[in-house]
């Protein structure tokens, strides 16, 4: 497969802006792998599609408010930067992406806040844009991270909305987000609200949870047409005995595993050993999910509706499809499904 398969007609008028009032009334297309049908459903209805024992694997990531901005020493110049991951928590060390990047070198000092209340030195250069910081803060560490994240915005994707709103806080994040580190929302899990989750608990639908705190990799640009030359960000990912076991058993006893999203499909078959058993581990993965691609695990998949182009559509296309995920986008587009995190869902069976 080659990049320019998947482009389509696309305008941003396509963006979703804002969430659906309800969670779980966005709109759904369900699209069936085996007889190729359509169906244009509510997402509440998603829990018609599956019996007692299935499981959904949902990610409970929680994303923290990693984009900052703050002035140089000596010149006041502005910069951004967007918190990537913490290096060292006593030494207060963060690789961080710098905005703009050709301004900052190793030794200059930021400040944030008012009365520069948090300072920082730049003290290596790990990529092209990429810095490491090392805050300069006195206080103990939980008032350190408290003064960081009061400081730093929700990281809402810039093709969402160029303003960041209060509200975004709390929208910007699945129900069952607990595990801090992600820089972007797993969104297919934002569907889900407290009473949809309740339903499936009465129906005896299960719910599994994997970790893995997405990057901002799941956005960056495929810019080779050979997909084979593409190479993932690497992402940190947990996956617990508990929910081994649950999915082993589940589909060991005939049950569907639901993936709720890409990054759960990227870790699932991270984790998957040769056996078609999972296995309880934590790590690193850069699994990158293109066609033709065998997976092994899940039997469904919620996703939402993904830009041209993206990594995310190219799993996407490789779990329903090429052809009938293609045409699915096509209809979607015909029938005024929103795109992008705050997007409408697709179910693929």
């Amino acid at each position: 497969m080659k990049l320019s398969q998947y482009g389509f007609d696309f305008t941003p008028e396509l963006i979703a802006h804002y969430p659906a009032p309800n969670r779980d009334e966005a709109k759904m297309m369900v699209v069936n792998r085996r007889t190729g049908e359509i169906e244009h459903r509510i997402f509440k209805d998603i829990i018609e599609y599956f019996d007692e024992g299935d499981v959904f694997v949902f990610n409970d990531t929680k994303v923290f408010p990693a984009r900052l901005y703050g002035n140089k020493e000596k010149t006041g110049a502005e910069i951004e930067i967007f918190l990537l991951r913490e290096l060292n928590r006593d030494l207060r060390l963060w690789d961080v992406l710098v905005d703009p990047a050709r301004k900052i070198r190793i030794g200059n000092k930021l400040y944030f806040g008012e009365d520069d209340i948090l300072g920082a030195e730049v003290i290596d250069n790990t990529t092209s844009r990429g810095r490491t910081l090392r805050f300069l803060f006195d206080g103990s560490y939980e008032e350190f991270k408290q003064t960081l994240f009061r400081l730093g915005e929700t990281p809402l994707p810039r093709w969402v909305r160029q303003k960041v709103e209060p509200m975004d806080s709390e929208q910007y994040q699945t129900i069952f987000a607990s595990k801090e580190g992600a820089v972007v929302a797993p969104t297919a899990g934002m569907h889900f609200s407290k009473h949809l989750m309740k339903r499936m608990e009465i129906k005896g639908i299960e719910s599994a949870f994997i970790t893995l705190h997405a990057g901002l990799g799941n956005f960056r640009t495929v810019d080779v047409e050979d997909l084979s030359k593409h190479k993932m960000d690497s992402e940190q990912f947990f996956v617990t005995e508990e929910t081994a076991e649950k999915i082993d058993s589940a589909k060991a006893g005939g049950k569907k595993i639901v993936s709720i999203g890409t990054t759960v499909m990227r870790t699932l078959e991270t984790v998957v050993s040769t056996n078609g058993m999972i296995k309880a581990q934590d790590g690193w993965t850069n699994k990158f999910i293109f066609a033709p691609y065998d997976f092994t695990v899940a039997d469904a998949m919620v996703s939402n509706f993904q830009l041209p182009s993206s990594t995310q559509l190219m799993m996407v296309a490789a779990f329903g499809g090429y052809d009938l995920i293609m045409h699915a986008y096509k209809t979607a587009v015909e029938n005024g499904y929103k795109f992008g995190s705050y997007g409408d869902a697709m179910l693929i069976l």
